[in-house]
């Protein structure tokens, strides 16, 4: 099982959005601050998480949600409550 989800810096809201096979694995190396592109932004909440069979499906929907459009998305219709900020 692949997984993409959608991490919440606390520090400037920005939103990260990552594929992994290890979900609590990969969130536990966010927090402890061994992840790069999250190392300066802890604390970091999950914000969703969707589940899929094959890594290339899941990096084809992490690419698309990095994207304006998947930006649209993701906010309107899977993080609720980013839409209502908006």
């Amino acid at each position: 099982m692949w997984y993409v989800y959608i991490l919440k810096s606390e520090l400037d809201g920005k939103l990260y959005v990552v594929s992994t096979d290890n979900l609590k694995r990969r969130f536990r190396e966010h927090e402890q601050g061994r992840s790069k592109s999250t190392k300066n932004r802890r604390s970091l909440t999950l914000e969703a998480y969707i589940a899929v069979k094959e890594e290339t499906i899941a990096r084809s929907l992490e690419e698309y949600l990095k994207t304006g459009s998947g930006i649209a998305t993701l906010r309107k219709r899977i993080l609720t409550s980013e839409a209502q900020r908006a």
